[in-house]
């Protein structure tokens, strides 16, 4: 990779959002938590939630990832509060197709993912960048079983 294809992946906006993580603090009356890890790079990301009405309640995140992911985490933290499964599932999967399928960004309330529309030529980083997602979708889903009984 040259270093001009570096400073364009690792971009200004891209490593300040990585820097403002928000949702890191641990929550109370969590009913849904998951892990997900990418086996290519060992990125982690562990999400702890409250689900209520079928909406996130509360939400916290602890992301050991490259800035790439870091800012995909910080995307989602910024929006998830009051979200759906199925509303952070279509996120989650208009991101995996602007990543894999040239896609355009997703929409809002998650259109700041458009930041990392370069990455799409990083195969190796796109499974960092989903972490978050895949980790909240799985938490969501234990939250309904538990619910479910």
């Amino acid at each position: 990779m040259a270093e001009t294809d570096l400073i364009q992946l690792y971009s200004k906006r891209i490593l300040a959002l990585a820097a403002d993580m928000p949702l890191t603090a641990p929550i109370e009356g969590a009913n849904g938590t998951a892990k997900a890890r990418s086996p290519l790079c060992g990125s982690t990301v562990s999400v702890s939630l409250r689900e209520e009405d079928g909406k996130v309640a509360g939400f916290s995140q602890d992301v050991k990832a490259c800035a790439l992911g870091q800012a995909s985490a910080a995307v989602l933290g910024g929006a998830v509060l009051g979200r759906s499964r199925e509303e952070i599932a279509a996120g989650r999967e208009a991101l995996r197709a602007m990543l894999k399928e040239g896609a355009p960004p997703p929409g809002a309330p998650f259109e700041a993912l458009e930041v990392l529309e370069p990455a799409k030529d990083y195969r190796n980083r796109h499974a960092s960048i989903l972490l978050a997602w895949d980790a909240t979708v799985q938490a969501l889903d234990e939250a309904a079983k538990r619910r479910a009984g």
